[in-house]
């Protein structure tokens, strides 16, 4: 069972009133078949979107290269040509990027990935386990041994623990791969004195393992978030010297967004989609906060969740033929929901007056009406996305990227607004309009691959006709793809200003200009290709029903996902019904509900008193506002009042003073 919390405050919530709803029983809910389908999609999408198997799947290359390393590497062999000197120990420094939250779980998956393929023997140190020499071995060793190892407490001295472990260990014959992490988070562990204690044990434990290369063929694997010289940097010449590095690359956050794209929003058989402007808070989050594809994961799934919450007709949201079965048993209630939907509307606006009578009040009819809109909108999305592909294919190598770089951009220009009436759009087709003709077969070639995947009907149509424009370009002279601008002989003769002016008027309008069979060609390449943009490339909010599928609140969103703790603290502490959702929660402006948990009653009154607050005050302030409230224990209200402000001061709102010993400081002020 899949079990989601999203939340951005917690509060201990004591109603006001001791009498309870009956609520439906979740089985009541769950006995509806349109109910449990969308439970069943939901959680099917939710798998197919999982964070850690596209992890898994981006990082693929560069962890299959890492298990090669190993295997070349792992059998500490002093003839390897590899090694230059004996005491070498083989290291792979992975260059990660700065998408720090992604780093854990792609040390998960190498970690999988060596016991699975390579080894049992993976031990995984992070960099609060680097504290000491003692601390550092017994974790090694327990990963090692799969059991936990006793270290004698009362033996504090580094140097003689190492001399009595060094003859336990060397009688293992182990393939040892070290995860130091990020070496900014090592760097934060220092000693009292100012020396970097956390590389002081790892120098030690180096050090260590250069002794007993023979013996012990151990292998290392940095992560790195910024360059491989900060190895250099951060170890000293002595200890960098006994490792011999090969540096690994990762795909890039922006590579790893791309890839994200072309697996889960632009696939037609992946029926949630988002809007524009979704889209671009989510990757706004993603350039500009973390460049982690772990939360733009789950960004997308947040989304999906809100999605299927708030939207009742999101038991349509599913592949074709189950949508179509969801139409033909759609409630009445649900029936009256598509009839509200701005899409319908405008549908049955097109319609004839008698068409829209029977829309109107025939439930039959709309639900028949209904799977033919939903197989029309499975249609467009099976054709939009290999029309995008292609296009962007086209125009993603112009001069200045009029379209965008990457196909996030595209995607967001066609499902927004009508592209061919941009002036971006207009500025691309210019520039495909003077493609040499090496190049415009070349690009063709491109959108043929591309349309060769394509399943339906229309696509395969538009793949011959692109098949028929590529043979007839290569079938041309090579002669006739010269210049079409042709240009009767110029004679000079010895005249005055004005006759020269005359004359050259006169060349300039018998001056012809012709086309040459490259030029009329390419030009009707051109014009098919903006025709398939006109056609396939329109604004999805167009398309009927297109909110059945088409998550769009991006304020609640932006809400969820980009905000700031301490505005959303205050947020919830000035409204707690915006968080909680209680109907006893709802005041009017200036007013305070003794209903409200006792942090909020708190918050509200201190904003009222100025830099120094009397406790006593305070709490009679308390005192009266819970005294409207029925059914209260009016003895513990001092013990929940002294809970509240020491909440209050451990949030940063108020703090004690030395001023007054009954007052406290407020340490906040304005609108909040």
């Amino acid at each position: 069972r899949l079990i989601y919390y999203v939340f951005q405050g917690c509060f201990v919530f004591k109603s006001a009133s001791k009498k309870r709803k009956r609520h439906v029983g979740v089985a009541t809910s769950l006995s509806n078949p349109l109910i449990c389908s969308s439970i069943n999609t939901f959680l099917f999408l939710d798998k197919y979107i999982s964070s850690q198997a596209i992890q898994d799947q981006l990082n693929k290359k560069v962890l299959d290269s890492l298990a090669e390393f190993i295997k070349k590497h792992g059998l500490g062999c002093s003839s390897d040509v590899w090694r230059q000197r004996a005491s070498e120990i083989p290291t792979a420094a992975l260059m990660l990027g700065v998408n720090v939250p992604d780093h854990a779980m792609t040390f998960r998956s190498l970690c999988n990935l060596l016991q699975d393929s390579v080894t049992p023997f993976v031990v995984s140190v992070h960099a609060k386990e680097c504290a000491a020499v003692k601390l550092l071995i017994q974790k090694v060793l327990e990963q090692l041994m799969g059991r936990g190892v006793s270290v004698d407490e009362e033996q504090e001295d580094d140097t003689a623990l190492l001399q009595r472990t060094q003859c336990t260990i060397s009688q293992w014959y182990i393939l040892f791969c070290f995860f130091a992490g990020n070496a900014n988070n090592v760097a934060c562990l220092k000693l009292k004195s100012g020396y970097n204690h956390g590389l002081k044990i790892l120098n030690i434990f180096y050090f260590i393992n250069s002794r007993y290369t023979q013996e012990l063929p151990f292998i290392f694997i940095f992560g790195i978030a910024t360059s491989p010289s900060a190895i250099q940097h951060r170890l000293p010449h002595s200890v960098s010297s006994l490792l011999c590095i090969e540096v690994f690359h990762s795909l890039s956050c922006t590579q790893h967004l791309a890839s994200v794209f072309d697996k889960l929003i632009l696939k037609s058989q992946f029926p949630f989609k988002l809007s524009s402007r979704v889209i671009q808070v989510l990757v706004g989050i993603f350039l500009y906060h973390d460049f982690s594809v772990q939360n733009f994961v789950k960004g997308l799934q947040f989304s999906m969740l809100e999605h299927f919450n708030s939207q009742p007709l999101s038991v349509l949201c599913c592949q074709k033929q189950e949508a179509l079965l969801s139409a033909k048993t759609l409630s009445k209630q649900n029936v009256e929901r598509i009839r509200h939907l701005p899409s319908f509307m405008r549908y049955v606006e097109t319609q004839e007056p008698q068409e829209q009578v029977q829309l109107l009040t025939n439930d039959e009819h709309v639900k028949e009406v209904c799977q033919k809109l939903l197989k029309n909108l499975h249609k467009y999305h099976k054709n939009y996305y290999p029309i995008l592909q292609c296009l962007h294919s086209l125009t993603s190598s112009l001069p200045k990227f009029p379209l965008g770089k990457h196909i996030r951009e595209l995607h967001v220009s066609c499902i927004e607004k009508n592209l061919w009436e941009t002036e971006e759009y207009d500025s691309a087709l210019q520039l495909l309009r003077i493609l040499a003709k090496d190049e415009l077969v070349a690009a063709l070639r491109k959108c043929a691959e591309i349309l060769k995947s394509a399943s339906t009907k229309r696509m395969q149509n538009v793949l011959q006709q692109l098949e028929d424009f590529i043979g007839r370009l290569e079938a041309l002279e090579e002669g006739s793809s010269g210049n079409g601008i042709i240009s009767g002989k110029m004679e000079y003769q010895r005249t005055d200003l004005f006759q020269l002016q005359k004359t050259l008027l006169e060349k300039e309008s018998r001056r012809t200009k012709r086309m040459n069979p490259f030029e009329v060609l390419r030009s009707q390449v051109m014009e098919f290709i903006d025709s398939l943009v006109r056609e396939y490339l329109t604004p999805a909010e167009l398309q009927p029903l297109n909110e059945v599928c088409y998550y769009s609140s991006s304020g609640v969103l932006r809400q969820r996902l980009n905000v700031t703790p301490r505005t959303s603290i205050q947020a919830a502490l000035s409204h707690p019904f915006y968080y909680l959702q209680n109907e006893s929660l709802k005041t009017d402006t200036g007013t305070i509900s003794s209903a409200a948990p006792d942090l909020c009653i708190v918050f509200k009154l201190h904003l009222e008193c100025g830099r120094l607050i009397n406790l006593y005050d305070w709490l009679e302030a308390y005192v009266t506002v819970m005294s409207a409230a029925e059914d209260q224990d009016t003895d513990s209200e001092d013990a929940r009042f002294i809970q509240a402000v020491s909440e209050m001061e451990f949030l940063g709102f108020v703090k004690s003073t030395k001023q007054k010993t009954d007052h406290v400081a407020r340490l906040t002020w304005g609108g909040c």
